[in-house]
């Protein structure tokens, strides 16, 4: 009887599609190719018992192989690379052969192995590595990580961690980190940021919500981003031990879990800016219950000169009072064109038990209407109306927004008050996450902690806000700041936790302002927590700080910094804003120059008869517009990592950009901050002596964007705005600057455009305001028969500059001859624009001639 073998076939019919046929073989007659006749006997014997697989592909060959440990996808790329004459033909002997083609395939292997690209993140070895850099070590086995490949295309992992019981908080070591710079947003207050830096884990705040760190060499930057995951909210915090701490907790002692996979997300990329907004796009992908800035529509009040009511009149606000701040502010040429009529506005009362009680106490909303100081005295039914109509037929205001707590008001609202029942109105008490109360312990004695809060039923809110909303919408309103935001995190006790809370609270807020205000008028405020932000779909300005205050001398420094610092995390969800400021003040520039670079709204708070015109028409047109720049406003790539408000050396650099400028703001920070220690604001000693830094082409981050010429050699133009002196700058060059505290100096930085016969120009644009170049709306290059020509669109009017190599043949605006001057030392060309465009125009056209 003849032996058979049993094969398994596959046809290439045509490459690379393989058809499978099976086959009874006969193998005294079948001889494959790659054994010789001197095969053994025993070996046809083996051979003959055992099954294998035939392949077939042009040009006609046979291979086979048999269960040598051998695996179909081994035969598959043999069969590849015999086709591309990798593999000897034909064998001279079996042994031989498979020899030959075991060699050949650890070298295949060990190529391929090669050239297999290593995870940028993993955790290995209880180490959390980023490429090939130990960034935390002694990770424990709890530790749980994924890829967020199916997230989006970045280099990222997410972190969650697996818990022996079930419970409503967790804090859990992520490793020790040493020797890392780091820079961190966290929480000192319950509803603010502010920054710190370090390079120990121990120097990692409480309630840290971002978290960026970087190489040796500056050549990779990792993000930490501790998200919410279901019903819990997380953050990171670091111990005496140098151990990074991973907090999970959600508020609601019946609210519990023991499994976590994705609480915080890790990314890496090689530069800081394009690293944390793409970890925020997958966070985004991954949780899909928010958008980023660049998604939301930007209420129109951005590109407006603004007024509140707040540091005027605080509570004390009146309709009288309203309308003389407006006339006021008109009267000097800096038309505002929106006002903010923030707290004092509603209809708010004591409990009834309290009214004979001296300590402080907590006001509850009674009604959604206005109270009487906003009712028209001739007919009270006309309501807040009558001031919209003011505002808008008698000062020509665009906008008009007023304000409201997330919760109606600081109190809640009160429960069961007549004409309010409706929304379900119930007594909650915050209880405040041990984290918080450690930043700020305060807390432990505060009034709303004492007195409660009247928390409308989450079931309820969606038509309390729609019924507010609806109201002031009809009665001229076009938008509302949202206020004590960060409260709802203390009250989900009993409501599914904090992010439950906090979720069904936005998504209703989103919806009765996409509603009601159809130009998404809405400015997040005191709301700074990860559970709003990770929430929030529709919002798109939010605070970027703690408050403005007028009267704390020690306050303005802090300030400039945090809005900065903070801008970096919150400018990816929304546009920051920088609060509103005094122009009659002695910090008024300090403040003014960086609100004009911020890329958010620029509003006052001046009282009455009490500003200073000088200054706002450093920010301000004639129309009441402002030259806004186009991003939120952020520290230079090279102080992330620096601390200007501590280390008494740094000074702070903030970069923005317009179409066809950069723009700089150096600011001197030092001499107080945040004490992690002493929990509060703490003064150290700076000296008299100025700091000394240096300023470069590239510290404007996107500045080879707005070059937008391929060739561009990365030469600038620099125009410092405090004395008009303008440098050109080679590629990587710098030029120092030196201030004393509260000391600042803003620079227009503009590419050089090589064009023509060597012609080299930049627009700087109207030099008398802060932000100069946010007026170039348009530069067209043209050469005709050697002469050099330049278009420039230009918004506003005043003293507008230009750089040129040569001095100009001539200058036009419109088709009018205007006259210019040219200080050949530097290149500035000046003219004069003295009025606004004609109506009907937006902006004026320069045409400047070069030869």
């Amino acid at each position: 009887m003849k032996s058979l073998v049993l094969c398994q076939c596959y046809t290439s019919l045509p490459p690379p599609m393989y058809r499978r046929i099976n086959l009874r073989m006969n193998f005294q007659t079948f001889n494959p190719f790659f054994f010789s006749s001197s095969t053994t006997s025993s070996s046809r014997r083996t051979l003959s018992s055992i099954s294998g697989i035939l392949l077939f592909s042009p040009p006609p060959l046979v291979f086979i192989t048999f269960n040598l440990n051998i695996q179909m996808m081994f035969c598959i790329n043999m069969l590849q690379r015999f086709n591309s004459n990798q593999i000897p033909y034909p064998f001279q002997s079996t042994k031989e052969g498979i020899r030959s083609v075991l060699i050949q395939e650890e070298e295949h292997k060990k190529k391929q192995k090669e050239m297999t690209i290593t995870p940028a993140i993993k955790i290995s070895n209880q180490k959390l590595i980023i490429k090939d850099q130990v960034i935390l070590s002694g990770v424990p086995d709890n530790v749980i990580s994924t890829s967020a490949a199916t997230s989006g295309p970045v280099e990222g992992i997410f972190i969650g961690a697996e818990f022996t019981e079930s419970n409503s908080r967790h804090v859990i070591s992520l490793g020790t980190l040493r020797d890392i710079k780091f820079v961190s947003c966290f929480r000192f207050k319950l509803w603010w940021m502010s920054q710190k830096m370090g390079n120990q884990g121990k120097e990692i705040p409480l309630e840290t919500q971002f978290l960026l760190t970087e190489s040796d060499d500056g050549s990779i930057y990792t993000v930490f981003l501790p998200l919410i995951e279901n019903s819990f909210r997380s953050c990171l915090q670091g111990n005496s031990m140098d151990e990074l701490e991973l907090c999970i907790e959600s508020g609601d002692i019946q609210t519990k879990a023991s499994s976590f996979t994705s609480s915080l997300f890790i990314s890496t990329g090689s530069d800081p800016f394009d690293t944390i907004t793409n970890a925020i796009r997958t966070v985004k992908l991954h949780l899909n219950t928010f958008r980023q800035r660049h998604e939301k529509k930007l209420p129109q009040i951005v590109d407006y000169f603004g007024w509140c009511t707040w540091d005027a009149f605080y509570q004390d606000v009146t309709q009288q009072g309203v309308e003389d701040g407006l006339a006021s502010l008109s009267s000097g040429g800096t038309p505002p064109k929106f006002v903010i009529i923030d707290d004092g506005w509603q209809s708010v009362e004591m409990d009834p038990q309290k009214r004979d009680d001296d300590r402080d106490q907590v006001y509850r909303l009674t009604g959604i209407k206005e109270n009487k100081k906003f009712q028209n005295q001739e007919d009270p039914t006309i309501g807040i109306k009558s001031i919209v109509n003011v505002s808008k037929e008698k000062y020509g205001l665009k906008y008009v927004y007023v304000w409201h707590a997330l919760t109606g008001y600081w109190g809640g609202v009160r429960p069961g008050v007549e004409g309010m029942e409706q929304y379900g109105s119930v007594m909650s008490f915050p209880a405040v996450s041990p984290g918080v109360i450690l930043n700020e312990p305060g807390w432990k004695k505060d009034v709303l902690a004492v007195q409660g809060l009247g928390l409308v039923d989450p079931k309820s809110v969606y038509k309390f806000y729609n019924e507010l909303h609806q109201y002031l919408a009809s009665a001229g309103i076009d938008g509302v700041k949202v206020d004590v935001q960060c409260i709802l995190e203390t009250l989900g006790a009993g409501l599914g936790g904090r992010v439950e809370l906090t979720r069904q609270y936005h998504q209703a807020l989103d919806a009765s302002v996409a509603r009601n205000f159809a130009d998404n008028g809405i400015i997040a405020c005191m709301s700074h927590n990860t559970d709003a932000l990770y929430c929030s779909k529709q919002t798109a300005v939010v605070r970027a700080s703690d408050d403005f205050y007028p009267r704390d001398p020690v306050s303005h420094t802090i300030h400039i910094a945090s809005v900065a610092y903070n801008s970096v995390f919150l400018g990816e969800f929304m546009q920051p804003d920088w609060d509103m400021f005094h122009s009659f003040h002695p910090a008024a520039e300090y403040h003014a120059s960086a609100r004009a670079i911020s890329g958010g709204p620029v509003y006052v708070s001046d009282a009455p008869g009490k500003h200073n015109f000088e200054i706002l028409k450093k920010i301000v047109l004639p129309d009441g517009s402002i030259l806004r720049a186009k991003l939120p406003g952020r520290p230079t790539k090279d102080c992330l990592f620096e601390d200007p408000a501590r280390d008494g050396v740094s000074l702070l650099k903030i970069w923005n950009i317009n179409k066809y400028t950069g723009v700089l703001g150096v600011y001197n920070c030092q001499g107080a901050a945040w004490s992690t220690v002493e929990r509060k604001n703490v003064s150290h000693p700076t000296g008299t002596n100025a700091l000394t830094g240096v300023i470069r082409g590239e510290d404007v981050h996107l500045i080879s964007d707005i070059a937008a010429d391929p060739n561009w050699n990365g030469d600038v133009v620099i125009y410092r705005h405090s004395d008009g002196e303008t440098v050109t700058l080679p590629h990587k060059a710098a030029t120092p600057i030196s201030l004393k505290v509260l000391e600042h100096e803003i620079f227009t930085v503009s590419p050089v455009k090589v064009f023509g016969s060597g012609f080299k120009f930049a627009p700087l644009g109207l030099i008398k305001m802060y932000n100069a170049g946010g007026a170039i709306q348009d530069v067209t290059y043209l050469v005709e028969n050697e002469l050099g020509i330049v278009d420039i669109a230009v918004k506003g009017c005043g003293l507008f500059g230009v750089y040129s190599s040569v001095k100009p043949k001539q200058c036009t605006i419109g088709s009018v001859h205007v006259e210019f001057s040219y200080d050949s030392s530097c290149g500035l060309v000046t003219m004069s624009l003295g009025r606004m465009p004609e109506e009907g125009r937006s902006v004026h056209v320069v045409r400047v001639e070069l030869v």
